[in-house]
């Protein structure tokens, strides 16, 4: 593996190999827990590997700039396969959260833990057996995700070790109250002044996804590449505003986007009630019955093509596309500005402006 150029691939098999060993790990539990090892399994399957590719990324970028000989590439890799597992784990849960039957194209955890209790014919409700399982599914990847972590922290040295297990607890903090916010706000919003809603919403956006999905990541590789304090500001000033990007993109393909492409039901979004900023500057331009009559639509989980395919016209109409797409733009901008003169190796510094773009010109 050269310079670890293959990230997707080295990430995938990495995680494959850690899951296979556990998978060998309890073939005397029965096997009902083997179903249960296969169903982490598929959960940790496919993806873009977007937050272990910003892990790498960011340790390559003080690797490449330091003097001193090349530390091992092992660390960093276990990192960022442990990312991608506690992703899986947050996916597991975001989807009970949100009763979402499908995740990439394929049925839920929860949804695929339903089935595959009705289809063996066992006894009770299949349905919170499902949903049961599903969160016991995502505790175990959150587990894995730290063992996975520990085997590579424990290939360097404990200063660096230590700096990116405080990332890594952070990110984890950090990510668990956004969900949090989330979906408080699909609520609380109604005692929140209009004018504060896109605010509110761009806070969720920041904890749940920015800091969590390109933020952290970047910080938890330099932490693991001995990044000082100067370097670190740099991937923050970066991570953070490409990570709000990246979000803003996710809320526009969770209104607009293709379900070829997403895996999931156009509009998804405004079904499950999230309260995003594509919302929020919809609402402020609509008159008080067309506001009432929009927040009375978004968060009902039957709503048909045409109530959706109307939602969404409402957005376009009002121009609060073209806002999020400038805010994108903007946020974008301000990330790759951020790595002017900052003191990261050359090549990587073109890898990120690579990343950045993957993270917001997209249609998944």
């Amino acid at each position: 593996m050269s310079a670890l150029a293959e990230p997707i691939e080295a990430i995938s098999q990495r995680v494959d190999i850690f899951i296979s060993t556990h998978r060998d790990s309890v073939t005397d539990a029965g096997a009902e827990a083997a179903r249960f090892i296969s169903a982490a399994a598929d959960a940790a399957t496919g993806g873009k590997r977007l937050r272990g590719r910003f892990c790498i990324a960011g340790w390559r970028a003080v690797e490449e700039a330091s003097t001193a000989t090349g530390d091992s590439q092992d660390p960093v890799l276990a990192a960022a396969a442990a990312l991608e597992v506690f992703h899986a784990a947050a996916l597991v849960h975001d989807d009970l959260i949100d009763n979402s039957d499908t995740r990439r194209g394929r049925p839920s955890a929860h949804r695929a833990l339903e089935a595959g209790h009705r289809d063996s014919g066992w006894r009770g409700d299949a349905d919170a057996f499902g949903r049961s399982g599903a969160i016991l599914l995502g505790d175990l990847l959150v587990a894995w995700s730290d063992d996975l972590l520990e085997e590579g922290l424990a290939e360097t040295s404990p200063e660096r070790a230590a700096a990116a297990r405080r990332e890594y607890a952070l990110m984890r903090r950090e990510v668990t109250l956004g969900q949090f916010l989330d979906i408080a706000e699909e609520s609380a919003f109604v005692t929140a002044p209009d004018e504060r809603h896109a605010e509110r919403a761009l806070r969720v956006a920041s904890f749940k996804s920015a800091r969590y999905s390109v933020q952290q990541p970047l910080a938890i590789g330099a932490a693991l590449a001995g990044a000082d304090a100067a370097q670190s500001a740099a991937l923050a000033a970066f991570g953070h505003p490409l990570g709000m990007a990246f979000q803003l993109r996710d809320d526009v393909l969770g209104v607009f986007g293709d379900e070829a492409a997403t895996g999931k039901p156009s509009g998804d979004d405004l079904r499950e009630g999230k309260r995003t900023v594509l919302v929020a500057y919809a609402r402020e331009a609509l008159a008080p019955g067309a506001r009432r009559l929009v927040d009375e639509m978004i968060g009902q989980p039957d709503l048909d093509a045409g109530q959706i395919a109307a939602l969404q016209q409402t957005i376009v109409d009002t121009g609060a596309l073209d806002r999020v797409e400038r805010l994108i733009a903007d946020y974008a901008r301000e990330a790759d500005h951020a790595l002017s003169g900052a003191r990261l190796g050359n090549a990587a510094v073109g890898e990120l402006r690579d990343l950045a773009r993957a993270a917001t010109v997209r249609t998944t």
